[in-house]
């Protein structure tokens, strides 16, 4: 029964496994080839309208970027997005709205497989190596390395343009760290030419036969173009010929070329033909030349060109004025300027704007007005016009050249010629010595200005607007001046031009305009223009001489003034230590840092009595400065030693600290409130001078005592004004181990010269610009107080001339005196404010031996030496530290020691006789 009963149970097991299968085979022929791909094609349906959805959700998107990242109409959402996009890709996020349009185009079209991860990586990819390699340029700068604000700074300077953001210049970085500039390149090229072929699925073959059979097809319309052309030549030749005998328009336009050679077309506006034509040369073009123009029959209804001479010299102060029947018999008339906020009469002809300087610019601003009316005047003969006055070569001279009549000059060649000034001896007494300011005439002339660039002005101002236009920008030229070293273009943009959009094309302008280099200042303070400023092929020399000469040099009462340069508008420019109240002066070696301390030095001398300033220079450098030893304007002898610097730093401290506590007792304020009282008491012995601290080199204090030099930099720069010491500090170095902090914030007032990158510019102003500066001279200019650095052509001070100023003081004013209670205190220690008594140990003065004779320290040595722990001997070390003994920790190397066995022992035995 059992058997059965298995058996029975293995057939049913049996009939219900066979009857599963056949259950499975039902279903499937339900499921018929025609319902499959009914199913299939639903599925490629949906994808495809998944598809379709995504792209013109991607298109759309794209167009919303395009109104963000170019204009201002996307609301704050739209100026949020672009500005995050700036951040991390730089300039390549202007592309990335046309990239999401293209391939949402691609998508919908099918040219690219369906949107899925492995698409979107593709493009991912591509597009990060795109913006990789825009942000390789900037990579190549000096300076360029990972630190712990890396990405934020590169995400705020992409923010500005100025990098390639975040993630360009860090895969570019890292790309370059491993392969270099080369391989980045080669991988970055590589890399989209890859990814694209695999994302739209295409044969590199297919793409060069489609490539030539669309050469092909150019080729054979080029050909019939051509022969067209040949045929339309032909018939403009013929009617040519018929009218041969009419009379040729003549128009006075000064341009060295046809317009067409830019590839431009005339405007069709006269005023715009006025701008560039009617500019302040300034007596540039020959005088011939102006004669045959003036000479020439205007027989076109186009614009007047009349020569702008006289109006350019009549500016120059001191000119003869025009005599009224010489000039045309023209009632004057207002002429509006475009651009100004209220109409300027000028006489008609002119259509110049007036200006105190001789060299104010080019003025290429408006004769709209007067041109038609000179044009119709002239409907019956040929225009002559007339020279006036100021046009005469003869009077140009006497205008350049106005009556200078220096105070120094009328000191010395009147009855007080020999000034009795009162002079610090060796004891601290006070002697009456004569003291004499040094002529004017020991210093250079200026050369003048190049006056034979009219023409090429002109055309690169023509050349520039239609630069410009052809780069879809509507801008026109109000204003080309002339400056030493760099021209500044001044263009409006139409409504609706973007300042940015300007910015971008600077390499594009600098290609067209065949500049060495170019900067754009966008905008121009206080005036609705953006400056372009393309460097002069030649620089014209700015002398110490010009500006101690000018007007606004001699009507400065503060003692503490001093010659910068000249501006591009040729307006001289001073400066004033007493309002900045210190200065920093920065920028790579040749750029002209030694030169504008030498200005700064002799402009004192030629302002300045020894009894009213002081001077305390500090050059590491030994062969800057060591030729001002002797004049009387110096408190000790020039500071060559770092270690000394550091005592004189402590001695300015301790004489600041020293000068408030008189004024406390007094009652006053400031050292100016001081010397007026002790003036009116007639105490003559208590008014004290104002003190000028010149360091030629900071970076070398800083290697050698960089805490004390930055700690005493940082005090005197917080509380010396008051007390009227000034702090001038330069550096070749303008790095943040040098420029800290600390120094940057306390020294407002600040000139930089040509540097390698913008990264350095920005340790130095705050801003990038200096890294466009042409050297030589070229300077930036921030005192305090101004919210842009103005750009300046600095004085030059030869080293003849200065050694001549020197030797006159030496032999009139005799060899200074020294204070000798100041250079006994630079022997001293640097004495920090609120520094601890770490004289306790007693093992100090055993180490101090063993450290000078063996001429090393290290906390080992001391270990070993006395048998004693690591934090007794590291504290040693420190001790001998801030005493000077011993420099600062380089590395794993032994300490260097700064004093020699001799020195040591000198100062022993002051010690014991004290």
């Amino acid at each position: 029964m059992a058997e059965q009963k298995k058996r029975t149970s293995t057939t049913k097991g049996k009939k219900t496994a066979a009857k599963k299968p056949a259950a499975k085979t039902t279903r499937k022929r339900r499921l018929t080839k025609e319902e499959q791909l009914r199913i299939e094609a639903e599925k490629q349906k949906a994808n495809r309208l998944h598809d379709e959805i995504a792209a013109i959700v991607l298109i759309a998107a794209g167009l919303f970027l395009v109104v963000a990242m170019q204009t201002n109409a996307a609301g704050m959402v739209g100026n949020a997005i672009a500005g995050f996009l700036k951040g991390l890709f730089g300039r390549i996020a202007f592309v990335l709205p046309y990239y999401t349009i293209g391939y949402g185009i691609f998508l919908l079209i099918r040219l690219v497989k369906p949107l899925g991860s492995r698409s979107l990586l593709l493009f991912g990819i591509m597009f990060l190596l795109l913006t990789m390699l825009d942000s390789i340029p900037w990579l190549q700068e000096e300076g360029v390395a990972w630190s712990k604000t890396f990405i934020a700074d590169t995400y705020k300077s992409g923010m500005q343009l100025q990098s390639g953001g975040a993630f360009g210049m860090s895969i570019g970085l890292l790309l370059k760290n491993i392969i270099g500039i080369v391989g980045a390149y080669i991988l970055g090229i590589a890399g989209i030419i890859v990814s694209l072929l695999v994302a739209i699925n295409i044969p590199l073959y297919d793409l060069y036969e489609s490539w030539q059979e669309k050469r092909a097809e150019r080729r054979a319309r080029r050909e019939e173009e051509e022969e067209a052309r040949i045929l339309e030549e032909e018939r403009q030749a013929k009617e040519a010929a018929k009218a041969a005998g009419k009379t040729p328009v003549k128009v006075a336009f000064n341009l060295p070329e046809n317009e067409e050679k830019y590839g431009g077309k005339p405007s069709e506006e006269h005023g715009k033909k006025n701008i560039l034509s009617l500019m302040k040369d300034n007596g540039l073009f020959d005088h011939k030349k102006k004669e045959e123009e003036q000479q020439m029959e205007l027989q076109s209804d186009g614009p007047v060109i009349v020569d702008t001479d006289a109006a350019a010299v009549s500016e120059v102060p001191g000119s003869a004025e025009p005599a009224p029947a010489e000039a045309p018999a023209v009632p004057e008339e207002p002429v509006i300027k475009y651009g100004l906020e209220e109409p300027t009469f000028v006489p008609k002809g002119m259509g110049l704007e007036s200006s105190p300087e001789p060299e104010t610019g080019f003025g290429l601003e408006g004769a709209s007005a007067a041109a038609p009316d000179s044009a119709a005047a002239s409907a019956d003969g040929p225009i002559i016009h007339e020279p006036l006055t100021a046009d005469l070569p003869a009077e140009e001279p006497a205008a350049e050249k106005p009556k200078i009549d220096l105070n120094f000059e009328k000191k010395s060649d009147s009855k007080t010629q020999e000034l009795i000034m009162p002079a610090t001896t060796a004891g601290g007494e006070s002697q009456m010595v004569p003291y004499r300011f040094p002529p004017v005439e020991l210093l250079n002339k200026g050369s003048g200005p190049n006056r034979t660039e009219g023409a090429s002005l002109q055309a690169k101002a023509k050349k520039l607007e239609e630069t410009l236009h052809n780069f879809g920008v509507n801008a026109t030229v109000l204003q080309v001046t002339k400056g030493p070293t760099v021209t500044r273009y001044e263009i409006q943009p139409a409504m609706g031009v973007k300042v940015n959009t300007i910015v971008r094309l600077a390499d594009d302008l600098a290609l067209n305009l065949e500049a060495k280099s170019i900067r754009i200042e966008a905008p121009i303070p206080g005036k609705a223009a953006v400056g372009i400023e393309v460097e002069n092929d030649h620089v014209n020399l700015v002398t110490l001489r010009e500006i101690i000469e000018s007007r606004e040099f001699k009507g400065a009462k503060s003692k503490l003034t001093f010659a910068v340069g000249k501006s591009i508008e040729g307006t001289p420019i001073v400066g004033n230590l007493k309002d900045m109240p210190h200065l920093l002066i920065a920028g790579s070696t040749g750029s002209g840092k030694s030169v504008c301390i030498n200005t700064l030095i002799n402009s004192i001398l030629y302002k300045a009595k020894p009894s009213e300033v002081k001077l305390v220079l500090i050059d590491p450098k030994v062969v800057e400065l060591g030729n001002y030893n002797g004049l009387p304007h110096l408190l000790i002898p020039v500071v060559t030693d770092p270690n000394k610097a550091a005592g004189a730093l402590s001695w300015a401290m301790a004489e600041m600290m020293d000068r408030y506590k008189k004024f406390a007792e007094e009652g006053v304020r400031d050292l100016s409130s001081y010397n007026d009282m002790a003036r009116a008491n007639q105490e003559e012995e208590k008014v004290m001078p104002q003190i000028v601290i010149i360091i030629d080199e900071l970076a070398d204090l800083m290697m050698v005592a960089a805490k004390q030099v930055e700690e005493a930099i940082c005090r005197l720069a917080q509380l010396a004004r008051a007390a009227g010491i000034h702090l001038v500090v330069a550096t070749q170095r303008p790095s943040v181990d040098i420029i800290t902090g600390l120094i940057k914030a306390n020294i407002p007032s600040r000139i930089a010269f040509a540097v390698s990158s913008r990264y350095d510019s920005m340790t130095i102003l705050d801003e990038p610009g200096a890294e466009k500066l042409v050297g030589k001279g070229d300077m930036l200019f921030s005192p305090q107080g101004m919210s842009k650095p103005i750009r300046v052509q600095g004085c030059f001070v030869s080293d003849s001339e200065v050694n001549k100023v020197i030797e006159f003081m030496k032999n009139a004013n005799g060899t200074g005196t020294y204070a000798e209670e100041i250079m006994n205190s630079l022997d001293k220690p640097y004495e920090a404010a609120g520094g601890e008594d770490d004289d306790s140990d007693e093992l100090l003065q055993e180490a101090v031996e063993a450290v000078v004779k063996a001429q090393q320290a290290s906390v080992s040595m001391l270990q070993r030496r006395f048998r004693i722990g690591y934090n007794r001997a590291a504290r040693l070390v420190d001790m001998m530290e801030m005493r000077g003994i011993v420099g600062p920790q380089d590395g794993t190397r032994p300490r260097k020691v700064m004093l020699t066995e001799e020195e040591y022992l000198r100062l022993g035995r002051d010690d014991s006789e004290e």
